[in-house]
């Protein structure tokens, strides 16, 4: 399939939210965000122009607007380390951490999953509210918000399959595999190159005014 790429570039010496981190990601479409471009169900997002403005504002401007990290935002970060001491444990498997990942050298978008899971997958954790966390238990599946996220994560990295991993102290954890669906990236492909592509004209309009 086009969108495997068996040579990806990581950037593993980048710690996420440094600095660095934000200057690799600066005005490029990131797999977190792939939703405000293709939906789940494989139709044009709604946000898809907002997030055009967005990244090519950032292009220009040179920096990335702050964002609003609520409480649970940080305490999520603060606890993903544990939850991925537990998965590692849990699954007896190496987790690398990872910067920002490349899926050429053209570096046109990327993604940051929360690890590299020995050589063919990823992990991609979740520290949840309380009620949130019972949710997915119950569930027992993928929430449908993050599987845009999860594939756009398999489509930059090249990698087989993401680890979709809810975490809560003292509660099950929940594990879901996400495995690469060829259909749905081939289409999450070509709208990210034609994303990028109107992504770069638009710079260059902004740049001659």
């Amino acid at each position: 399939m086009k969108g495997y790429r068996p040579m990806p570039i990581f950037s593993e010496n980048t710690i996420q939210g440094n600095d660095i981190w934000f200057a690799d990601r600066l005005g490029i479409p990131s797999s977190s965000r792939f939703n405000e471009i293709l939906t789940a169900t494989g139709i044009i997002s709604k946000q898809r122009q907002k997030y055009l403005n967005e990244l090519a504002g950032e292009k220009i401007v040179g920096v990335k607007p702050g964002s609003y990290k609520s409480a649970a935002m940080i305490r999520g970060a603060e606890m993903e380390a544990e939850a991925r001491m537990v998965y590692a444990m849990e699954y007896e498997v190496d987790v690398k951490q990872v910067g920002v990942c490349f899926p050429d050298e053209n570096r046109k978008y990327c993604s940051s999953p929360d690890g590299l899971v020995n050589n063919n997958g990823l992990i991609e954790i979740k520290c949840c509210t309380l009620p949130v966390a019972v949710e997915y238990l119950l569930k027992g599946k993928l929430p449908t918000i993050y599987y845009v996220q999860c594939q756009g994560q398999l489509l930059v990295t090249g990698r087989k399959w993401v680890d979709f991993f809810s975490y809560y102290p003292n509660l099950p954890s929940l594990t879901i595999r996400v495995e690469r669906e060829p259909t749905f990236l081939s289409r999450l492909e070509e709208e990210i190159e034609k994303f990028s592509y109107e992504l770069a004209i638009l710079v260059n309009k902004l740049k001659a005014m």
